[in-house]
């Protein structure tokens, strides 16, 4: 394989980070409180009290995804992660349409969750007034991404510390919520009822096909984003394998998060209550944390609020360091691969994501509010896509290997490509049921379709527009030959 990159360009700073900083990063990228309180309400409304048992279901092609990652790590740490593998095992043509699919997930979500992050922490400081102005929450919305995105290319190791400050203020939210609605909720004394937890839960089948495949794709969501960790390789102490073990770990917290909260949310509220206020989305945290913590329910909204800002910051981590490593190979124009000599992150890519991501929650949200909840909800599309291309990626890449021992044909080949198939088979579940305009925000047709199904086909159709312009200017990238692991 032949890449364009300079060897006298700066450089991403080595050891900036070790293992536990990835990790955290990782946990934080996903925004555990806000996906929980985003997908709890509707996943419930779909399965019921199996709602735990979807969450676990939908871990397995995360931890399957994870492990591919964490195997092409191992022989390739590029910042550009989907991109490069994909590209040295399915040829540039895949691998632009997965760094495409990338670094759109974070322009399309970014200032939703800095919204998230302002509307709760003016809730949690008694502000409701605040929170309830359009123009004031929109405004400190993106000041919050500009904020973050200047952390950003201050310095990975700054981002980091940050980091570990967020995520233990909203565990220990989380936690104490938990511990509390779990509590009153075998006691008895929950003013909703609540039920007691059984291991029947945990079984994802138990309210039919139908139903599951909804959930899942909700799940999926929730699980999104832990590959953050894995953006970071080229700036880890040990870039082999610290990130792709910080991948794998993220999501198995994750897990043990999401069935903990969502077992006790059950315990105290049941499912009545949380399927009645499905379509509040992640406002139900907020309606449930005062019947739960009574005056402290600050604490949840705190969670909810520390969530959103940590995952802000984080999902521009993969956005910039695939544009860094696309521009790199000439997939995209060169100034993207600036490198900042006094504090060695890519600030070009990074101030690009935040201004496009600024651009599009502004202009989206003036024509609708719920046109930008639409848009998120299209994200499931390009999620599952570059997942299962990176999957399939894998057992491609290793070809050779596959056959050289039972754990190779495991690890390298069947999981992946497992994990891949399932993330197919939500795919087009998810073309499916967007394509009805009642299962959106706006509840009106664009096109003949629901509006996110519109909007996920036609960012990609973007992409492909975008890639077909770049190729006419400057053919290098494509030049590039797929390649399997010599080993």
């Amino acid at each position: 394989m032949t890449t364009t990159s300079d060897p006298q360009a700066p450089t991403l700073r080595p050891d900036a980070v070790g293992f536990l900083d990835t990790f955290v990063i990782g946990l934080a990228a996903t925004s555990p409180a806000y996906s929980l309180a985003a997908v709890l309400g509707p996943i419930v409304a779909l399965v019921g009290v199996h709602a735990p048992g979807v969450l676990l279901a939908s871990f397995v092609p995360m931890l399957l995804i994870a492990g591919a990652f964490a195997a092409l790590n191992r022989v390739d740490p590029d910042c550009g992660t989907t991109f490069s593998w994909v590209t040295r095992a399915l040829g540039p043509w895949a691998g632009w349409i997965g760094g495409w699919a990338i670094a759109m997930t974070g322009v399309l979500v970014l200032g939703s969750l800095a919204e998230v992050g302002v509307r709760f922490t003016l809730l949690a400081a008694g502000l409701d007034g605040w929170a309830d102005s359009t123009p004031v929450v929109m405004g400190l919305s993106v000041l919050l991404v500009v904020v973050m995105a200047a952390v950003c290319v201050r310095g990975t190791e700054l981002s980091a510390r940050l980091q570990n400050g967020l995520i233990v203020a909203q565990t220990v939210a989380l936690a104490v919520f938990a511990v509390v609605a779990l509590v009153r909720g075998l006691r008895g004394t929950s003013p909703l009822g609540g039920l007691t937890p059984q291991w029947s839960w945990l079984d994802p089948f138990g309210s039919g096909g139908a139903a599951l495949s909804g959930g899942l794709l909700l799940g999926v969501f929730a699980y999104w984003g832990w590959e953050s960790a894995v953006n970071l390789t080229e700036e880890t102490r040990d870039p082999q394998r610290a990130p792709g073990r910080a991948g794998i770990w993220s999501t198995v917290a994750l897990l043990g998060t999401y069935l903990g909260v969502a077992t006790a949310v059950l315990a105290f509220a049941g499912t009545g209550w949380l399927a009645g206020n499905a379509d509040e989305e992640e406002a139900v945290f907020a309606l449930l944390s005062t019947r739960v913590l009574g005056g402290w329910d600050w604490v949840v909204l705190l969670a909810v609020a520390t969530s959103a800002i940590a995952s802000t910051q984080t999902t521009i981590i993969p956005a910039s360091r695939t544009g860094l490593s696309m521009a790199r190979r000439a997939a995209l124009p060169r100034r993207f691969a600036a490198v900042s000599p006094v504090h060695r992150t890519p600030d070009v890519s990074t101030w690009w994501v935040a201004g496009i991501g600024v651009a599009w929650y502004v202009g989206v949200g003036l024509v609708s509010e719920n046109a930008l909840y639409d848009s998120i909800t299209g994200l499931s599309l390009l999620i599952a896509l570059y997942y299962a291309l990176t999957g399939l990626a894998c057992a491609v890449y290793f070809r050779r290997r596959l056959f050289s021992s039972v754990r190779d044909l495991l690890v390298l080949g069947v999981g992946p490509l497992a994990g891949a198939a399932m993330l197919g088979w939500l795919l087009v579940l998810s073309v499916r049921d967007l394509a009805d305009a009642e299962n959106s925000y706006t509840g009106q047709a664009w096109l003949g379709v629901g509006p996110p199904l519109v909007i996920g086909v036609g960012v990609m159709a973007a992409g492909v527009v975008l890639m077909l312009w770049w190729r006419q200017r400057d053919a290098r990238f494509w030049q590039e030959r797929a390649s399997a692991y010599p080993g």
